[in-house]
């Protein structure tokens, strides 16, 4: 029912009744100042409602030009009508390049009465476009509404961009800045989240903020986005994201994850994201089949090979180097040092702690002598603090003949640096790097941070780069520092030309757009980490053949070598799975990166040999492929053949938005005759009336055109080269074309 109150019109969509007497009427604004805002209203305080009468109604004759303002009512009661089936009807016109695939999740989610689904494609394959068409269907059946996404909070920024760009789905940004921003704007003692209807915030700003999770707790959504999704999975200790996403799983009608590494191997972690998708699939989650889920829809996963063909000429397979460098003589007596070493004060109650400890000092001698060292201090000071009895005597000597190897091992002795330095030499660079090229840049990854400082203060000078051509991209910096310096990696314009990172750096980045060229200074001890590094740069999109090298320092010692030969089975194996399933996880038996490097580590401590590593593998070959079964869909990936039976072309009385817009304008300019717009070249430049601006305090404000003009086109080609430069732009705005489609607000008011 319609009510006007307070002079403005409004749709009734609950009314509740108070203990105190009278009705609440929770309300959506029609007429223009209030269009789209909810309101809730107590009618024993409203002595002016009136209810506006269907069968009141008053007609009257459309005397406009051709009868548009008729043809342009009937267009928008059509465009307003939500889809009655489960066929895509806007989703697939985005401003992108469709790959059919990219639809499975839609329509796979559509199906079900509440859309709840696990987008769990192999890294680089798009999930977060999937998701975009999803979310855009649901909007179309008017269940879009309220959205809420939770990212890693060096992903806001991109998946902000990527929502607004291309699907023109406004995500208010609250990282550091917008919530200091928030807190100016809203009264200290209401729910942030009644202001923002469609918001995108840092998973970890949630969990470590009291105050926020209240108000989470007291807020409901149509839609929860949850990025990197295996971050919230149950573990042991039940972790502060785990609780967090479980409370928001009942909050919200529809819920999407998204995951390249969904299953840890621990049957608990995964039963928790599927029963966080639905409580009912899984009864015991330490015991479940696939049977037990599969025929209820929540996922979706596809790999490399099962899309290859649409991906022909949108991910070129990668091409991987192995270079190796001897060991300098400084480097092989701390090898030795430690192989020599034994650690009486872990070994006392026996279970091999100290074999474990030694285990530790190699894996980071194996990322440089600087985190050995590191590894070495802080044990020294542990056994400092304790009574100095035999054992203790004996361990401190022991470090300290360790220490004093390292400490020896300086930038020129650090063969590793050496071997990069020669990589990446201004002169004859043996990987033929061409600094000078804004599009050739260098993502380098290393495990231990600090290796990551080590790199840091000594490779800059050692190759001859300036201050503004490196930067480091670790954990400790704030949300938005991490997405400029992402941004500028990004922007052909910018200096940088090398990316230090840690790991932090291998969730979900865009790192291709200016880069083809990856470094693992160390190699990770988990084929699931070589999945998330290497997708940073092998990923959709990527126009040039991925170049991935993995460093080795090699030892003349059998025993040192024997270890590295272990991590070299690991850079096989992760080769041969990106050339056939297009996951490395089919050779770890669906173990998680804990078991995968403690199975490593084994390998090492035991002194296995390289062929048994790698036979051991093999046989998980096979086991792996039948869990990895357990995701695949039961049809093959939509192809193009499939387009016409999946998707729709709604009625409309004009064909094409722009039309639309175009006699929308017409005529509202001889109603209105302040309303300032042209088009040229296919481009509406709309400066924006009071109407308009009022609604464009819900945008967010990089998503709002410089001094309210709207630049809009629905040539996508056009939006994407736009995109471009706007990732080029050093000002980081969203660009200054906007697409018009019948999802951007301008069309919807």
């Amino acid at each position: 029912m319609r009510v006007e109150i307070r002079d403005a019109e409004w749709r009734i969509d609950r009314v509740d009744v108070p203990t105190h007497g009278g009705m609440l009427l929770t309300c959506t604004g029609q007429s223009e100042l209030v269009r789209g805002l909810t309101a809730s209203f107590l009618t024993e305080l409203e002595n002016n409602t009136r209810i506006l009468h269907p069968e009141s109604t008053e007609l009257v004759d459309d005397l406009s030009s051709g009868y548009m303002a008729t043809q342009l009512y009937i267009d928008t009661v059509l465009s307003n009508t939500p889809p009655s089936d489960e066929r895509i009807h806007l989703g697939h016109k985005a401003a992108m390049d469709l790959l059919p695939y990219q639809l499975d999740p839609a329509l796979q989610a559509l199906k079900q009465s509440r859309p709840r689904i696990l987008i769990a494609d192999a890294v680089g394959l798009g999930k977060t476009l999937g998701a975009g068409i999803l979310v855009t269907e649901l909007i179309q059946r008017h269940r879009g509404k309220r959205i809420l996404v939770l990212a890693v909070k060096s992903m806001l920024a991109q998946f902000q961009r990527e929502f607004w760009q291309r699907f023109t789905i406004p995500l208010v940004r609250l990282d550091s800045v917008g919530l200091q921003r928030m807190r100016n704007q809203i009264p200290t003692n209401h729910n942030p989240f009644h202001y923002f209807d469609r918001a995108i915030i840092s998973i970890d700003t949630l969990k470590q903020n009291l105050e926020y999770r209240s108000y989470l707790e007291n807020t409901h959504w149509d839609i929860i986005i949850i990025d990197e999704a295996h971050n919230v999975a149950k573990r042991s200790n039940n972790s502060l994201r785990y609780q967090l996403a479980s409370m928001l799983a009942p909050k919200c009608d529809s819920m999407i994850m998204l995951s390249a590494t969904p299953h840890d191997g621990r049957p608990e972690s995964f039963g928790s994201l599927i029963n966080m998708l639905d409580p009912t699939a899984i009864a015991n989650p330490k015991d479940y089949a696939s049977a037990d889920y599969r025929d209820k829809g929540l996922v979706v996963r596809r790999f490399k090979n099962a899309v290859a063909q649409q991906l022909a000429t949108s991910l070129p397979e990668r091409e991987v180097h192995s270079p190796k460098v001897p060991l300098s003589d400084a480097e092989e007596h701390v090898f030795n040092a430690v192989r020599q070493a034994t650690f009486k004060t872990l070994n006392r109650g026996g279970g091999g702690a100290g074999q474990l400890f030694r285990t530790t000092i190699d894996k980071a001698l194996l990322s440089s002598p600087a985190a050995c060292l590191s590894t070495v201090r802080n044990r020294l000071q542990r056994l400092a603090s304790r009574e100095a009895d035999a054992d203790t005597r004996y361990d401190i000597e022991q470090l300290d003949a360790i220490k004093l190897a390292c400490e020896v091992v300086d930038a020129k002795d650090f063969s590793k640096l050496q071997l990069l330095k020669n990589m990446l030499a201004k002169k004859n660079s043996s990987i033929s790097w061409d600094r000078s090229d804004p599009q050739d840049r260098i993502v380098l990854f290393t495990e231990s941070v600090v290796t990551l400082d080590f790199l840091a203060e000594n490779l800059p000078k050692a190759i001859g780069l300036k201050k503004a051509e490196w930067a480091v991209l670790h954990g400790g910096l704030r949300d938005v520092e991490q997405m400029e310096l992402v941004n500028d990696f990004n922007r052909p314009q910018a200096p940088l030309r090398i990316l230090l990172c840690s790991d932090v750096a291998s969730e979900g980045l865009n790192l291709h757009h200016c880069a083809h060229r990856l470094i693992h200074f160390d190699i990770p001890w988990s084929l699931m980490v070589f999945q998330q590094r290497n997708g940073r740069v092998d990923r959709y999109g990527q126009t040039q053949k991925p170049e991935i090298y993995y460093l080795t320092g090699e030892s003349s010692d059998p025993e040192v070598r024997g270890d590295q030969r272990v991590l070299e089975v690991l850079v096989e194996k992760d080769t041969q799975a990106s050339k056939n399933l297009g996951d490395p996880s089919e050779f770890m038996g669906g173990q998680s990166q804990e078991e995968q490097e403690a199975l490593t580590a084994t390998a090492m401590e035991s002194g296995e040999t390289a062929q048994k590593f790698q036979s051991l593998l093999d046989g998980f070959l096979g086991k792996s492929t039948e869990d990895l079964d357990a995701f695949d869909a039961e049809r093959p990936p939509t192809s193009s053949g499939d387009l016409p039976k999946v998707t729709a072309k709604p009625p409309r009385v004009f064909q094409q938005t722009r039309h639309f817009a175009q006699a929308a304008l017409t005529w509202l300019e001889k109603e209105r005759s302040h309303l300032n717009w042209n088009q040229a070249d296919g481009v509406i430049d709309l400066e924006a009336p009071a109407d308009l601006q009022q609604a464009m305090r819900r945008l967010p404000r990089e998503a709002i055109p410089e001094d309210s003009r709207f630049f809009l086109t629905d040539d996508t080609s056009s939006i994407q080269a736009d995109i471009q430069q706007a990732r080029d732009d050093e000002t980081g705005t969203f660009g200054r074309l906007q697409y018009l489609w019948p999802q951007h607000p301008v069309v919807d008011l």
